[in-house]
């Protein structure tokens, strides 16, 4: 059996397990690594490469850098700051999503939504507001605002990561290009039409909030200086080029200097350090290099360009990379959704001599709606019981976001994203 056929095998495999989750998505990415190794697809050292990618220690200084911001309760007090202001339901929406939307494009979606579902819990029943129109927003908003920098999700930097071997990349808010767009859509939206279609269910089961930290004992100056060395790690990584330092050491110092100055412990820092992301996105890399070096991925590419056509339109080629990856999803993790399409993507872009950083995004994009079904992302099925949510609660109030999603990123990233630049 060929090394692209055997390739080919271990994707399906991968697709079935992910959306299947029968067995854990970290366990099936590393299944999928070891197997390629032991088949003799991949020699050890590539197939092991992707753990240490630059961007797996980006992840981890920065899940330690962010783990200062919950651990010392800072992040409670930025939500409490913004729902204070708000008087009316709506007007709650709105506050929710901006806060959390913004939150969440510089640190964990899920933990951002963690973080904040018992303040909102606690807001609801101390206002009179029902849970279930709060809930269901401000986990939509945490999936929207990854959209909004290159570390607002780990799917953001596996799509890097397919570019930089080809010499492209994503500036650090290039994301938002299409990202605050959607946010800013889905908050109107939200605020007005989409209100109606959000849940009217009574109270659920928050038991599961019942243990959330007090944060009264921890200092003052720990709260501010997390803060602190969060913003300054965040302009160090802006400022990429201008200051000469790499993203993942810029990060590393961030994690370092909260460490040395004992605003988060060395056990908490670890804690906060999400170990199956890590095996997830450096096992699964070891299949995007399989596809790459056997030509496995340039068969699926010439099985995708000719099912459109003798010259396929990149437009419609973006669309379809869009739904393919909306309703994957939904079903399976979007960091598994990117990791899979990501590499297939640039095959196909490549084949057609279009600018791949255009059908990447739309990758990247289109793998973050998972809106519409309680399983879509961690985030959505932390709130299934504080909210009482059914299965088609999430589907009639979030299919729309994915229309709305579609319908802005398919006007933008032609404009912004040129297929065949100058």
């Amino acid at each position: 059996m060929s090394p692209a056929i055997i390739t080919l095998l271990f994707l399906a495999f991968a697709i079935v397990m992910f959306v299947s989750e029968k067995i854990p998505l970290a366990l099936t990415s590393m299944i999928v690594c070891s197997g390629l190794v032991v088949t003799g697809v991949l020699d050890v050292k590539q197939a092991f490469g992707g753990f240490i990618d630059t961007n797996v220690i980006l992840f981890v200084a920065m899940f330690i850098v962010g783990g200062a911001l919950f651990e010392t309760g800072m992040a409670n007090e930025i939500g409490g700051w913004v729902t204070r202001f708000a008087k009316t339901e709506r007007g709650l929406i709105v506050a929710i999503m901006v806060i959390v939307g913004f939150m969440s494009g510089v640190l964990s979606n899920t933990g951002t939504a963690a973080v904040l579902i018992p303040v909102i819990i606690g807001i609801a029943a101390k206002s009179g507001f029902k849970r279930s129109k709060l809930l269901l927003p401000l986990v939509f908003a945490a999936a929207m605002g990854g959209n909004l920098s290159l570390i607002g999700a780990p799917g953001n930097l596996i799509a890097q990561s397919t570019l930089e071997p080809i010499g492209l990349k994503f500036g650090f808010f290039e994301y938002s290009i299409v990202g605050l767009p959607i946010l800013a859509a889905g908050i109107l939206f939200y605020a007005t039409i989409g209100y109606k279609l959000l849940p009217d269910n009574e109270p659920g089961d928050d038991s599961i909030f019942d243990g959330k930290n007090d944060f009264g004992s921890v200092p003052k100056w720990k709260k501010i200086l997390s803060l602190v060395i969060l913003v300054a790690t965040l302009v160090g990584m802006i400022f990429e080029k201008e200051i000469g330092i790499k993203l993942c050491v810029t990060g590393c110092i961030g994690a370092i200097l909260l460490i040395l100055t004992k605003v988060i412990s060395e056990k908490d820092a670890l804690k906060s350090i999400d170990l199956k992301t890590i095996f997830l996105f450096g096992g699964t890399l070891s299949l995007a290099t399989a596809l790459k070096e056997t030509g496995a991925g340039e068969m699926i590419a010439d099985k995708v360009i000719g099912g459109l056509g003798a010259e396929p339109s990149p437009y419609v080629l973006t669309f379809i990379v869009f739904i393919i990856c909306c309703a994957l999803t939904n079903f399976m993790s979007n960091t598994a959704t990117t990791a899979l399409m990501a590499p297939i993507c640039l095959s196909i872009a490549q084949g057609m001599g279009a600018d791949p950083r255009a059908v990447l995004m739309a990758c990247v994009i289109g793998g973050s709606c998972a809106y519409a079904t309680p399983i879509g992302m961690p985030a959505n099925t932390m709130v299934v019981g504080a909210g009482n949510y059914k299965f088609m609660d999430y589907v009639k109030a979030g299919t729309p976001l994915i229309i709305i999603a579609t319908i802005v990123s398919m006007i933008i990233l032609p404009i912004a994203f040129p297929f065949f630049p100058a």
